[in-house]
């Protein structure tokens, strides 16, 4: 895969290409100023005694990780310490931890004496995370299918009761959708039997949520994903490997097309819809 860069300005700068033009739009929010007010928590944390900080931590990295992912912060927002721990009504020192962790994970950055910021989508970053993907599920489905192997087959029957389904029986929450698609794939690997596989492959999932959600932000999309989640399946429960494999190639590489044209106007379209 290539990857690509944002050096055009913004304004009517030159389209240098498709994939450029669209991480520049999605890298460049508009001027903001220094601070943005903060979405109203997910849920509320409970007071807490010092010899719990760690698992405390624990819970405000999990609970800012999902803001990211629900798009309640979206990149290029900019917040502080303090205003984590008001919002969150807990003191600085398990927020900070968290933050840390999530600055390690790539998704904010500390500022000189300005608090933290989401990044910019890193879509050098998604390339890479979706090539894995893509290598770790075509290697499951191929384990799925061999004969002599023992794969989880009430995790498959649960898949088929799910997405082999009439029409007028498919889902239409997005956000409900959007979670299944995440629980297929990552069953389809944890069937497969090897635990590190699924485990390598979750922490992609993890990864690439974000960026992967906004694919399910309008109804072709999810009416596509119901079509092809059925095809890979059904050729899986008949054994067919190579078959199986070519189609979720072709299913993950029309998702990875999606993501090229992300636009930040996509995301404050989705945070407004998160809210």
């Amino acid at each position: 895969m290539t990857g690509r860069s944002a050096q055009a300005a913004p304004g009517g700068a030159p389209r240098e290409s498709h994939a450029a033009n669209a991480y520049h739009r999605a890298t460049m929010p508009d001027p903001e100023p220094d601070s943005v007010p903060l979405p109203p928590p997910s849920f509320a944390l409970p007071p807490v005694e010092p010899s719990e900080r760690r698992s405390r931590a624990s819970e405000v990295h999990a609970l800012l990780k999902r803001d990211i992912a629900d798009f309640r912060l979206v990149p290029g927002d900019r917040f502080t310490e303090g205003e984590i721990s008001e919002r969150l009504g807990v003191s600085r020192t398990p927020v900070r931890q968290a933050l840390f962790q999530l600055q390690q994970e790539g998704f904010v950055e500390v500022l000189f004496r300005s608090g933290w910021r989401v990044l910019p989508f890193d879509f050098d970053r998604f390339e890479q995370l979706y090539d894995l993907r893509m290598v770790l599920e075509t290697t499951a489905v191929h384990r799925l299918c061999e004969p002599v192997r023992l794969t989880d087959r009430t995790a498959l029957d649960g898949l088929a009761a799910r997405w082999l389904v009439p029409f007028d029986q498919r889902c239409r929450d997005t956000a409900t959708v959007a979670q299944h698609d995440e629980a297929f794939h990552c069953t389809l690997v944890a069937a497969a039997g090897n635990t590190e596989m699924a485990r390598v492959h979750r922490d992609v999932t993890e990864r690439i949520r974000i960026i992967r959600r906004l694919d399910f932000t309008r109804q072709p999309r999810i009416d596509a994903t119901y079509d092809e989640h059925a095809r890979i399946l059904t050729s899986v429960l008949a054994g067919r490997g190579e078959e199986a494999a070519q189609l979720l190639r072709a299913h993950i590489t029309a998702s990875q097309d999606e993501v090229r044209k992300i636009t930040l106007h996509q995301v404050h379209l989705a945070r407004r819809g998160a809210r």
